[in-house]
């Protein structure tokens, strides 16, 4: 078996790579929090009217939630909405 001497310094700075690596994994396990928008955030994000954001609820475009008077919206479930009425660019030949 070899034996390998490291300085303090070159000590010190395998240890804080291995923190940071250590640190990086443990950021992608950890379960996503999700992120809601009321109805406002979603109406300014989309650049719609609040009467278009109730035809996509009524239509079944978007999902939702209602408390009370107020909607909400998953931000992922937006994310969704517009992959699914995404569409690819025609290739010319």
């Amino acid at each position: 078996m070899e034996a390998i001497i490291l300085s303090k310094e070159q000590f010190e700075g395998l240890i804080s790579k291995i923190n940071d690596i250590h640190e990086k994994v443990n950021a992608k396990s950890a379960p996503k929090q999700e992120v809601f928008l009321d109805n406002e955030e979603f109406i300014a994000m989309m650049k719609i009217s609040r009467r278009t954001a109730q035809n996509w609820r009524d239509e079944g475009k978007i999902s939702f939630s209602q408390v009370g008077s107020k909607i909400y919206y998953k931000l992922s479930d937006v994310e969704k909405l517009m992959q699914d009425y995404y569409n690819k660019s025609f290739s010319k030949k």
